[in-house]
């Protein structure tokens, strides 16, 4: 669908690269400009200490894009950057404000000599503001400083660590999004703009119901342990055998009388301490034992066919092996078939939604460092012997 999108990438890790993996997904020809030794994303298993020949982290977010190597401090690799800008639609970093500034590459200079470009920063904290130059990958700027990180956490407990990219992933969606709108915007208009997306923002629209009820009540609720929670209702219960459930309930009273039914509890509807939800609220501490021990009884296929008889909201709690064999998530496309450099495919998570009729999986497998660095500086207009004298300078790789 994006077939015909140009879209120039100067960026590492997680956020905007996986911006334009989802693009390149969709059709969009990605070019992903690495600095000399490549994406430090490269590096995240040996970084861990764990000898990994495929990585997985990496290959997610930059499948089916044509990499290139170009040392942008040195004036050859800033021009032929430029170069490739001039020809494409966006132009997709995540570099700090200040690093553009000072490679020419700030989005007024890149703007004044390209105007119809969708220029689009991914930062930590924004474009403005005292921190806007401050280094913030996502358990910084989206998850601790945003709130999450105290949303999360257990009532008196330490805050959780947020899992691998999760914020970024969040932040890649809006960046998506921003830029069909602003591909919209410049078929009416002609016109370029810059995009200013950050991982603080999209965290502080991640976390918006609950950010919206602090800014118009003064405070929020906190996150309790299960016994305590503000609704026993919606809440964690282990059947027997051990396999949790996620429980939830809809508005209103509706609910707990089809549960008391599958779960063979009725006499505890007419009960007075849970009759309706701000009683059941003040004695969750003594009705959630009971519906453990209605749960606990009864083993997860049983209760499973029981909530569904009351077309009740559950979903069992799956591990990461379970949750990609899913035979739902199958369905619905979650998986998808990558490339792989040696012809073969591996298995990895789909884009985030499906367009029937038309194929959104991966068109390629993720470039190695400098793959492509030749031939796309030749679709740029440089001569054979002007890419020479780039990688004699260091200008290329």
């Amino acid at each position: 669908m994006l077939e015909g999108l140009k879209i120039v990438e100067m960026a590492t890790y997680v956020a905007a690269p996986g911006a334009g993996g989802i693009m390149a997904d969709w059709g969009a020809d990605v070019i992903k400009v690495e600095p000399p030794g490549g994406d430090p994303i490269r590096m995240f298993f040996s970084s861990l200490g764990v000898e990994e020949q495929m990585n997985p982290v990496f290959d997610m977010d930059n499948r089916g894009k044509r990499g290139i190597v170009l040392d942008t401090s040195k004036p050859d690799g800033r021009d032929a950057l430029l170069k490739l800008i001039d020809g494409a639609d966006i132009f997709l970093t995540n570099v700090r404000p200040g690093g553009l500034a000072r490679a020419g590459l700030d989005p007024d200079t890149v703007l004044k000599r390209c105007p119809q470009l969708i220029y689009t920063t991914l930062t930590g904290y924004g474009l403005e503001g005292p921190d806007a130059d401050r280094p913030g990958m996502d358990q910084a700027a989206f998850w601790a400083r945003s709130g999450l990180a105290a949303m999360f956490r257990p009532k008196g407990g330490d805050p959780v660590m947020l899992r691998t990219a999760f914020g970024d992933h969040v932040a890649s969606l809006a960046i998506v999004a921003a830029v069909m709108a602003a591909v919209y915007e410049r078929k009416q208009t002609g016109k370029g703009r810059l995009i200013d997306a950050s991982l603080l923002r999209a965290a502080h629209h991640a976390g918006s119901s609950d950010l919206a009820i602090q800014h118009t009540r003064g405070r929020i609720a906190s996150n309790r342990p299960r016994k305590n929670a503000p609704n026993p209702l919606i809440n964690y219960f282990q059947t027997g055998g051990g396999r949790w459930i996620s429980l939830l309930q809809r508005q209103g009273e509706k609910d707990w009388p089809k549960l008391a039914r599958a779960l063979k509890i009725e006499h505890l509807v007419a009960d007075p301490r849970f009759a309706n939800g701000r009683v059941r609220r003040e004695n969750g501490s003594q009705l959630v034992p009971l519906l453990d021990e209605a749960f606990g009884s009864r083993e997860f296929n049983d209760i499973a066919a029981a909530l569904d008889a009351e077309e009740m909201i559950w979903a069992p709690v799956l591990t990461a092996a379970e949750a990609i064999a899913d035979p739902q998530a199958i369905a619905a496309g979650c998986v998808v078939r990558t490339p792989k450099h040696d012809g073969g495919t591996m298995n990895a998570p789909a884009g985030p939604v499906r367009f029937p009729g038309f194929d959104d999986s991966p068109k390629g497998p993720s470039p190695r460092a400098g793959e492509h660095t030749r031939a796309v500086l030749a679709e740029a207009g440089l001569n054979p012997t002007e890419v020479d004298a780039m990688y004699a300078s260091g200008a290329a790789a």
